[in-house]
Parts: structure tokens; sequence; C-alpha cells
């Protein structure tokens, strides 16, 4: 059976630097305001797995208010979701993340992004999607005060 799981992220500019998506640094002036290391790329393909595979979002899993995910290394959360995604039968085939700010420019770091994410989910780099779009100034992004991610997951069942 093909599964679809789509996941977003939010943050705030404002945290601690370096600003990290999926695993590269792409900022060493600014961070994002988190938990875990701020990683939204890492965040949103994680949530999209978890839908894939019908286990809850990122909060059930690895919920803010527990300490142990305090500066949290988010490309290891997503090992621990693919792993989980497996236990229930349902591996990941394709990842498409799509990066929204008005500011963060990810074109000069794409191919990195998408070998930290392979890498987490366990498959090869041709795999991965990563884009990015702007909203023209609209919002919260548009008034850069931070970013966005979104992230599409095909998966396949195996039981």
């Amino acid at each position: 059976m093909i599964r679809v799981g789509s996941g977003f992220d939010v943050h705030a500019f404002g945290g601690v630097p370096p600003l990290i998506l999926g695993g590269v640094v792409v900022d060493d002036t600014r961070g994002l305001e988190a938990t875990s290391d701020g990683d939204a790329v890492a965040h949103a393909v994680s949530d999209a797995v978890l839908g894939a595979a019908n286990l809850g979002d990122m909060g059930t899993h690895f919920p803010s208010s527990d300490p142990r995910w305090v500066d949290a290394n988010s490309l290891e959360m997503l090992s621990d979701v693919v792993r989980m995604a497996s236990d229930v039968g349902v591996e990941v085939d394709f990842v498409d993340v799509t990066v929204v700010s008005e500011s963060v420019r990810i074109s000069d770091h794409r191919r990195e992004i998408a070998a930290g994410i392979a890498r987490a989910v366990g498959i090869d780099p041709a795999l991965v999607s990563v884009k990015a779009t702007s909203t023209d100034g609209l919002g919260f992004v548009g008034r850069d005060e931070g970013l966005a991610v979104l992230a599409t997951v095909t998966a396949h069942t195996t039981t």
C-alpha cells in the first residue's frame, strides 16, 4: 500500500545561532527559537513520516515540555521517527521539502540538506527534493520574523 504524509513546522528567529536546516548550518549569525536545535526541515519531515505511518505528531513523541529534548539533534530525532515507522511496517520512498522564508537562502546548501535528510531517513539523496519560496512580504514570514517548512513524504507498507 502507498502512503503519503505531510508535515509543517514554523519557528521564529531569535534563538541562539547557528540556524540549522536539514543538519546544515545555513546562517551562522542567527538562530531559531526552539526547544531542540530548531531544525525546522527535520521537524517537518519527521511529522510527514509520522503522518504516513499514522503515528501522531512530533509533540506526541518529543514534547517540548520534556527536558530530554532541550538542544536535541533534530536529525537524530528524525532517524528515531523513521525507526518508529519501520516498526509498524512503513518505509519512506521519497521526501519533498519546501522552505518558506524571506531571507534565508538555501540554494548554496540544497544538496547538503538533501544529503542530511537522506542519511537520517535511509534513502538515496536523489530521492530528497529541497526547494524554497517566499511569501512576497506577506505575513510573519514576509515580515522576516521566522520561517516555515512544508514536507511531504511518500512511503509504502512492508506488511
